[in-house]
């Protein structure tokens, strides 16, 4: 469609300002008005409709779209994971989500693929193989299993999961190849995880030094570093090497806080993950033990949220969904609703994880802005749970194409 208006909606801009029932007129991809225009093109009547900007989850992972044991333990065939991943690309769109920052798991192929329109999916920025240390968060290998041979995991152009480096020089080789494979940020585990081997979210991993070698590639290439990170001796060596961002959070406290707010380091908390995998872990094809992990992190990073919100850190949104069953990635907006206001919630979910994620054309609905928009079938201000049934995004527009319309 190259011009047309969407009229009769009540439009939140994502900024924070009160709804407003302007018509959005798009014109070539972007907004051009917004408000009664005498633009030529296709009328799209929204009457009773909520119009937000397309959402932004900036905590995926497309490359754990199948059960990740099987997928790790070379039970899934190549083809198989390859449509999971597109499924769940697919799954995201229909969501309303049409941006996503994926933090770890695929290969720069699925990035183009989607890119190109070969695919359904959302636009996808990508950190490419999350770098871990040797033995540490991210690696899903046997124990009997040479670490030299983690790589063998990995699916050149579709999935690869983590890259292992025992020293900072190893790091520096990693990072520089995950730039050359595609990704346009890094990702680095600085804490031990819930889905670990013998980690422990108590654990510290990578050096400030180590951490800082990332940090000087990622500055070299006009980018940063975001950390997975549940403690706060991690989160604090992350952010004196450098760090951009926070994932996680679970046990953030006060200094910490305030530290990352000094320093205008964000935070991406990640509640839908948390309770999937306390209710069925064997959906993301994960054991029991995992349950016993994720017990108190639910109300842990509640308290986390809270904390960084008393001290100005800048607050995104993620759902951190694994395995097969990513349908519903709105439910992250609705558990975020238990502990703020929707409309803080959307913001974050759009204009915050738009400059998270740094991209500054998406994110809000102004003009001069590509045109990701979403109706739903009802008032999410008023009832967050609209959020969490695909069906209720009735249609999504990115940039400024029709790629799902159910009315």
């Amino acid at each position: 469609m190259g011009r047309f208006q969407v009229v009769g909606a009540t439009v939140v801009d994502g900024s924070g300002r009160d709804p407003d029932d302007a018509a959005v007129t798009v014109e070539d991809g972007r907004i051009t008005g917004l408000g009664a225009s005498s633009a030529h093109g296709e009328r799209l009547d929204a009457d009773g409709l909520t119009m937000t900007p397309g959402l932004i989850d900036a905590h995926v992972h497309l490359g754990l779209s199948s059960l990740v044991g099987p997928q790790f333990s070379f039970q899934i065939s190549a083809a198989e994971i390859a449509a999971d991943i597109f499924a769940t690309a697919g799954a995201a769109l229909d969501a309303g989500f049409t941006t996503v920052r994926d933090t770890g798991g695929i290969d720069g192929g699925v990035v183009t693929a989607i890119a190109k329109g070969k695919v359904r999916g959302p636009r996808v920025v990508s950190c490419g193989p999350v770098q871990c240390q040797t033995g540490g968060h991210g690696y899903y290998g046997a124990e009997w299993e040479p670490t030299e041979l983690w790589s063998s995991h990995h699916v050149p152009g579709l999935c690869a999961l983590s890259m292992m480096a025992g020293n900072a020089d190893e790091l520096r080789r990693n990072v520089r190849e995950a730039f050359r494979r595609g990704a346009s940020f890094l990702k680095l585990c600085v804490t031990g995880g819930v889905v670990g081997g013998k980690d422990r979210l108590a654990d510290t991993q990578f050096t400030v030094e180590e951490i800082a070698v990332a940090v000087q590639e990622a500055a070299a290439r006009g980018t940063y570093v975001t950390v997975h990170a549940h403690n706060n001796e991690g989160i604090r060596n992350a952010v004196e090497a450098g760090a951009r961002c926070v994932e996680h959070g679970t046990d953030l406290d006060e200094p910490t806080a305030a530290l990352m707010a000094a320093r205008g380091v964000a935070l991406v908390p990640t509640f839908a993950v948390v309770e999937r995998l306390l209710h069925d872990p064997a959906a993301a094809g994960l054991g029991e033990p995992v349950r016993d992990r994720v017990a108190g992190v639910r109300e842990r990073m509640a308290g986390a949220l809270a904390v960084a919100k008393e001290a100005g850190v800048r607050i995104g949104l993620g759902s951190d969904l694994i395995g097969p069953v990513q349908d519903r990635r709105g439910e992250e907006l609705v558990l975020r609703a238990q502990h703020e206001t929707p409309m803080e919630v959307l913001v974050a979910a759009t204009k915050t994880n738009a400059e998270i994620t740094g991209l500054a054309e998406v994110g809000v609905i102004a003009p001069g802005k590509q045109a990701d928009l979403v109706l739903w079938n009802g008032n999410p201000l008023e009832d967050p749970n609209v959020f969490a049934d695909p069906a209720n995004a009735v249609l999504v527009v990115q940039a400024g194409r029709v790629v799902k319309d159910l009315r």
